[in-house]
């Protein structure tokens, strides 16, 4: 086989290329850490010149960025997929926890390492406020007509449970708990919680 022959057979459309360099820019960071990540090592990674790299994406920081957002929004639509899917809020509170501890286990390691670069995380600023602002409106509604609870509790409330959540997501990356006992730990403490707030009012659904 001819080295033009070899070129052709590797050609990827746009889309999957650009997917091509964002996995292993994520392997370089997992295996070497965040710092051993440039467009000319990504270029001889993958058998493509640098340039090509800077085809889709310009800068670095451009590719760590859009790094992050990818993880980012995978959460995202994976965690609203998961909530229509809740039958009640209990059910909510399961998944929508399950899905966060499994990727926190699953890509916390890379999240935690974008997010480690100033630069990455001044430019995603705008973007994970948002997507926290959103998740805390959802969140907070549900629980509202799940508890009966007056808007300024249950904006406390949330913010504060959300706390129990991301300690949980650390005690998984770090092996000191799995998916199945943090999740189940999760659901008891939050439920338990937002049922001593109001203990005359049972919960809904």
């Amino acid at each position: 086989m001819t080295a033009a022959q070899a070129r052709k057979r590797t050609r990827l459309a746009p889309e999957a290329r650009r997917e091509q360099i964002l996995d292993q820019a994520a392997r370089v960071i997992l295996e070497e850490g965040l710092y051993a990540v440039s467009m000319e090592r990504l270029g001889r990674d993958l058998g493509i010149s640098k340039g090509l790299v800077y085809n889709y994406f310009p800068t670095r920081d451009a590719l760590l960025t859009a790094l992050l957002s990818r993880a980012q929004a995978e959460l995202r639509d994976r965690g609203m997929e998961s909530a229509l899917q809740a039958e009640s809020y209990v059910d909510l509170i399961r998944q929508t926890t399950r899905l966060y501890l499994e990727q926190t286990r699953d890509r916390g390691a890379l999240i935690a390492a974008l997010l480690s670069d100033p630069s990455v995380a001044n430019l995603m600023e705008a973007e994970s406020r948002a997507d926290r602002d959103r998740t805390m409106r959802y969140f907070v509604k549900a629980t509202r007509e799940a508890y009966d609870l007056p808007r300024p509790l249950a904006v406390a409330a949330v913010e504060m449970l959300s706390a129990v959540t991301d300690r949980a997501g650390k005690l998984v990356a770090e092996g000191q708990i799995d998916v199945d006992a943090a999740t189940e730990l999760c659901v008891e403490l939050i439920t338990s919680g937002l049922s001593g707030l109001n203990r005359d009012r049972p919960l809904k659904g």
